[in-house]
């Protein structure tokens, strides 16, 4: 499972004394203690690999947002450490989809459910990335499907 995989890669870093994979490990360990705790189950459980996937993605998520905010504000010295840990965390992650294949999952879609306007664009979103078992990046699929119409 992914959640021990995780555990296992602490002891890992700290004898390879990797301080930024250590540092990522650790910080991935805690956010899926949290949501253990926040499930209402005990902290030494594992989180199934969906459960951690998701943890995963809102860790990733934020480390792109924290890249972008130090690049606005003009500092490349932390914009290197949260790419460094980007990188790390994609390690984790399944593959994303192309563009190509979500515009043909899309068109699709999109015929399947008879959509033919903007109005049903937030359903569309949601079965296209229920579609491509959520290795699809929202933005992308929204961008497609707003230039469908």
């Amino acid at each position: 499972m992914l959640h021990q995989q995780i555990k296992d890669e602490i002891k890992i870093a700290m004898k390879a004394k990797d301080s930024v994979k250590l540092a990522v490990v650790r910080g991935l360990s805690s956010a899926l203690t949290n949501e253990l705790v926040a499930k209402s189950r005990k902290p030494d459980e594992l989180l199934n690999d969906e459960e951690t996937l998701t943890v995963i993605k809102r860790a990733a998520r934020q480390r792109q947002d924290s890249i972008e905010q130090f690049k606005a504000g003009g500092r490349d010295d932390l914009v290197a450490n949260e790419t460094a840990e980007m990188v790390i965390l994609q390690t984790y992650l399944p593959a994303q989809m192309s563009r190509e294949e979500i515009i043909k999952i899309a068109e699709t879609k999109k015929t399947e459910l008879k959509v033919t306007d903007k109005t049903k664009a937030g359903i569309l979103i949601g079965a296209i990335i229920k579609a491509s078992g959520g290795t699809a990046d929202g933005a992308v699929v929204k961008e497609v499907v707003d230039n469908l119409f």
